[in-house]
């Protein structure tokens, strides 16, 4: 495993795959088995998967355009031992694959998109902002911004940003309609900076943060998203099947671990006090707190540091 992993990371060293080691760990690749890597990205951790055992198979998803080079490198190498569908992971249902041993949903934008200044996703390249997981489809942040109303900019920005200073960000986007600052990732950024103060400053990290989180988030319905796929994934899992997640925020980490602990039968949160038979085990919690990113990890890896890895184990039979 030590000789695959650092020949791995070489060849992967623009585009490192988040906790691959948990996440093998986890999945534990075998002969014979199908896993499912719902968020296939630049392929790191559907390459891990297949070099981890040379006769397991993945089944890969995603819906962003910019993946096919990637997928066809796999493709090249991996034969069909690999099988990729352009689909959106809350499509899952659509697929008819079924059985999988293991499935896997990294929940962070690439690095292949944040480096991108045309993808617009990033406030520290000049481009113009877009944020779209799918860019042929959908509306663009900037178009977002121009045109949503008040209550969706709240939403964006207060709940899934949480941004302290919603109200002020919500007025200098409405106050700043119909001018050039909305169509650009930089002039964006500054405005929200000017805007916040240096309130934004105290948690280390830039101003902008939280309300380009939130706008990409609320573009992309990837809460609903998630909502949607993780039942999909785990009915899909065979018995004894792991359904792992990795993300990065903190509404995400909550969906997933609220879902995971409804799985195991335990209580979703403080103020769940249904009684015990009305819950129902159908998993076992193989990571009772999420797993994070060691010391070597962030060194080499600084866009990790706020991931978060949970999984589940599938019961044979629900009890």
């Amino acid at each position: 495993m030590t000789c695959f992993f650092f020949s791995f990371i070489k060849f992967m060293r623009e585009h490192l795959p988040v906790l691959v080691h948990q996440v093998l760990d986890l999945l534990h690749p075998q002969s014979g088995k199908c896993y499912l890597d719902g968020t296939f990205g630049a392929g790191g951790h559907t390459r891990a998967l297949l070099e981890a055992d040379s006769d397991c198979r993945v089944v890969a998803l995603d819906r962003d355009p910019a993946t096919h080079p990637h997928v066809e490198k796999v493709k090249r190498e991996f034969g069909d031992r690999f099988t990729f569908y352009d689909l959106n992971f809350s499509d899952l249902s659509q697929l008819a694959d079924f059985g999988f041993a293991g499935a896997l949903f990294d929940l962070g934008v690439s690095s292949m998109q944040l480096d991108s200044a045309e993808r617009g996703f990033s406030f520290r390249l000049e481009g113009s902002i877009d944020m779209r997981m799918d860019p042929r489809s959908g509306r663009s942040a900037n178009c977002f911004l121009s045109n949503a109303d008040e209550s969706e900019l709240i939403k964006a920005v207060r709940d899934y940003g949480e941004e302290p200073r919603w109200r002020r960000v919500v007025r200098a986007i409405l106050d700043a309609r119909g001018t050039p600052v909305l169509e650009s990732t930089t002039r964006f950024a500054d405005l929200i900076a000017r805007t916040v103060g240096r309130q934004g400053r105290r948690s280390g990290i830039h101003p902008a943060t939280r309300t380009f989180q939130g706008i990409r988030i609320a573009l992309n319905d990837e809460i609903n998203a998630l909502k949607s796929v993780l039942s999909c994934a785990f009915n899909k899992l065979a018995a004894k099947g792991v359904l792992a997640v990795i993300s990065f925020h903190s509404l995400e980490d909550r969906c997933v671990k609220r879902y995971f602990k409804r799985l195991a039968g335990r209580p979703e949160h403080l103020g769940d006090h249904r009684p015990q038979d009305e819950r129902h085990r159908e998993a076992e919690l193989l990571t009772r707190r999420p797993l994070r990113p060691d010391g070597e990890e962030l060194a080499r890896n600084p866009r990790s540091r706020s991931a978060k890895l949970r999984a589940v184990r599938k019961e044979a039979i629900a009890v």
